[in-house]
């Protein structure tokens, strides 16, 4: 039905990123770990795939958790484990947001410029 929610309470993005010169090794070394923390440490996490162009030298990482609280878990680890060498090796360039974020979610995606999808019709099994 038009207007009414039909996605749950999922939150998804696609996160679009520059490698730095010459960093594409050791951040393909950091993707491996923390695809590995990810699957161990954050068990709302739904999708979590990585996509690099063929000269791999951008990247797309497209993320979709269970709902706010889970992908909190996943933002918090990413924080504190993570982030310092993720932009030592990579700029953030565009990151598109969908589904059903809280504010909890939402204010430290803002930092990153993201652009907020709102949904109107659809439907995700």
């Amino acid at each position: 039905m038009v207007g009414e929610r039909m996605m749950g309470e999922h939150v998804h993005w696609m996160l679009e990123v520059a490698l730095k010169n010459g960093a594409a090794e050791d951040f393909k070394a950091l993707m491996h770990e923390m695809v590995e923390a990810t699957k161990k440490d954050a068990p709302g996490a739904l999708i979590y795939e990585w996509s690099f162009d063929e000269a791999e030298t951008a990247c797309h990482i497209y993320e979709r958790y269970a709902d706010s609280p889970a992908t909190m878990v996943h933002l918090n680890n990413f924080g504190t484990k993570f982030a310092g060498r993720f932009m030592q090796y990579a700029q953030p360039t565009r990151m598109t947001v969908y589904g059903a974020p809280d504010e909890t979610v939402t204010a430290p995606l803002k930092r990153l410029n993201a652009t907020f999808m709102h949904e109107l019709d659809g439907f995700a099994w």
